[in-house]
């Protein structure tokens, strides 16, 4: 399908309203250019998405939609990603001031398991029961990586695990608090690409990473040349119908990042627009 607006989202779990580096901006592109807007705090940054849902449009979100298997399982009885996406939903708070609780949620499943982990990194000077800050040995039964993640590692890139919720580059915290938006998202009305069909408005993965050069050559703040320059390469594909193929396969219970393995055409397609 073709769709009238391709949107990139560059989320953050900053626990205070932020603009510029590192906080959330947003990129949209359609036939009448791009437009990009710095929000200071997700619950704005949702209320945003929503607003796009009166044309087909394909929004690209830079966190990890699910776990390697067997977290999911663990937690949920089931293999589903949605139900640990209600699972946090019910859980994970987010005020109007950025003020959120994933590090209790992540303490939670970690006491699911016998040993410690498998989410570290606690960035507060608080400590909280069983979330160690420290990276400890995965519990049995579950790996570092997604296969998706190995895909894109193969092309040189460096997506972080899940498990990580501090330090540089970390997307775990960003995932427990993005995953419980995907759940609200989805019962809006939004198809959430692997695990649901593609629909007028489709929610995925992305890793704005993978323009890689072409991001390091730009002047300005990374955050909004990321979201600003995606959208473009993913208009570029989908007017000329090259998005079907980078949405045709996908894993349903670990999820896909849109475009894995196909850095090079991101690329040039973006040349080509």
């Amino acid at each position: 399908m073709r769709f009238e607006q391709i949107a990139v989202l560059d989320w953050s779990a900053a626990g205070a309203p932020k603009r510029g580096k590192d906080s959330i901006w947003l990129g949209v592109t359609n036939s009448d250019g791009t437009r990009t807007a710095n929000i200071p705090t997700r619950v704005e940054a949702e209320e945003t998405l929503k607003t796009l849902f009166d044309r087909p449009t394909l929004i690209g979100i830079d966190f990890a939609f699910a776990p390697p298997r067997g977290l999911t399982e663990r937690i949920t009885g089931t293999h589903a990603p949605r139900a640990l996406w209600a699972w946090l939903a019910d859980r994970v708070s987010d005020g109007a001031r950025n003020q959120t609780n994933y590090r209790d949620a992540a303490a939670e499943m970690n006491r699911r398991f016998s040993d410690d982990g498998p989410f570290w990194g606690n960035g507060l000077k608080a400590e909280i029961p069983d979330l160690p800050r420290k990276k400890p040995p995965l519990p049995k039964g579950l790996v570092e990586h997604r296969a998706t993640d190995r895909i894109v590692q193969r092309d040189g890139f460096s997506p972080k695990p899940i498990w990580q919720l501090a330090g540089a580059g970390a997307v775990g915290a960003q995932s427990l608090t993005g995953m419980p938006m995907l759940h609200r998202l989805r019962a809006g009305g939004a198809a959430v690409w692997p695990f649901d069909p593609v629909g007028p408005v489709t929610v995925a993965e992305v890793y704005p990473s993978m323009l890689g050069h072409v991001i390091a050559d730009q002047i300005g703040i990374t955050d909004e040349i990321q979201v600003r320059l995606l959208s473009q390469a993913l208009w570029s594909l989908n007017t000329a119908g090259g998005l079907d193929a980078l949405l045709a396969q996908g894993d349903p219970v670990e999820g896909t990042i849109l475009g894995q393995g196909s850095s090079d055409r991101l690329v040039q397609a973006l040349r080509i627009e």
